[in-house]
Order: structure tokens, then C-alpha cells, then sequence
């Protein structure tokens, strides 16, 4: 199974987590690692690199970090020279959803790809869409509707 962490700017990954956990259940192989303003990176750095070995069991771990080339972000990137890690930027919940329904079937690299798709997917502006799915609707929201209005 791939190992997950959260690494994000305060309680941000805490939050994210309990939220995926609310649509999915709770979670085997995962972790938080909140970075704060004023923090040594050197120690972050060895914090994260425990982190990473208590969610590997050998098939990898995905960094999810909150914004591109932010602290977590750079931190998370300066594992990748020592660690089997991916580091997928901007993380979202369908991307942590898409995770957990995933992961244990799948190379990491096939799960950075599947999540990024997920956390791309279901980013929408409201008024851009057509009005029948503004009530919701699931069809919108999987692509039917909105592969139309797109054109």
C-alpha cells in the first residue's frame, strides 16, 4: 500500500484528512506534518523523514503538500534524493479520496497520476456550468454535463 503524508502550511493537512475520513473511513498508512511559520527546516526535514518511515512499508509514499513551491512544498521535493517518494502539489480532498479508493492497488507514480486527475476534475467555477447542475446534480460533476458546456 502507499504511504500517505500531509505536508502543509499549520493544522491545514489535520483538516484534510478529517474530512477525507468523513467521505472514506479512517485510513492505514497515514500522516500529518504541520509546518509553522518560524520552524527550522533542517529539523522539519528530519521530523519529515521519520514521518515518511512510519507510512512506507515498501511500496512508496506520496507527499501531498498544500501549494507549490511553498516550504512543505520545497521540504517535501528534498525527499525525493533519499526516499521512494512523489510529491504532488496543491492537494485537495477528491485527490485524498481518490487515494484511499486507490492505493492499495496501484505503483505510485499510477497514483500521483489518478490523484492529480481527481483534484483537477472537481475544481469548478459555479457560473460556468449549466444550470441544471447548480442543484447538485452527480451526472454534472462526473463529466457528462460538463464536457458539454465546455465544448
Amino acid at each position: 500500500m502507499i504511504g500517505m503524508v500531509l505536508v502543509t502550511h499549520g493544522a491545514l493537512g489535520e483538516t484534510l484528512r478529517r474530512a477525507m475520513e468523513h467521505v472514506v473511513g479512517p485510513q492505514e498508512q497515514l500522516a500529518t506534518l504541520n509546518v509553522e511559520a518560524g520552524d527550522d527546516p533542517v529539523l522539519r526535514r528530519v521530523d519529515l523523514q521519520k514521518v515518511i518511515a512510519g507510512v512506507d512499508t515498501g511500496d512508496g509514499v506520496l507527499l501531498l503538500t498544500d501549494m507549490f513551491g511553498s516550504t512543505p512544498s520545497n521540504l517535501s521535493i528534498s525527499m525525493m534524493e533519499s526516499a521512494r517518494v512523489e510529491v504532488l502539489a496543491g492537494v485537495n480532498v477528491p485527490m485524498l479520496v481518490k487515494l484511499a479508493q486507490i492505493r492499495n492497488g496501484h505503483t505510485l507514480e499510477e497514483c500521483a497520476d489518478l490523484a492529480e486527475g481527481a483534484g483537477r476534475k472537481y475544481i469548478s467555477t459555479a457560473s460556468h456550468l449549466p444550470p441544471q447542475c447548480l442543484g447538485g446534480a452527480r451526472s454534472c460533476l462526473m463529466g457528462e454535463q460538463r464536457a458539454a458546456s465546455v465544448g
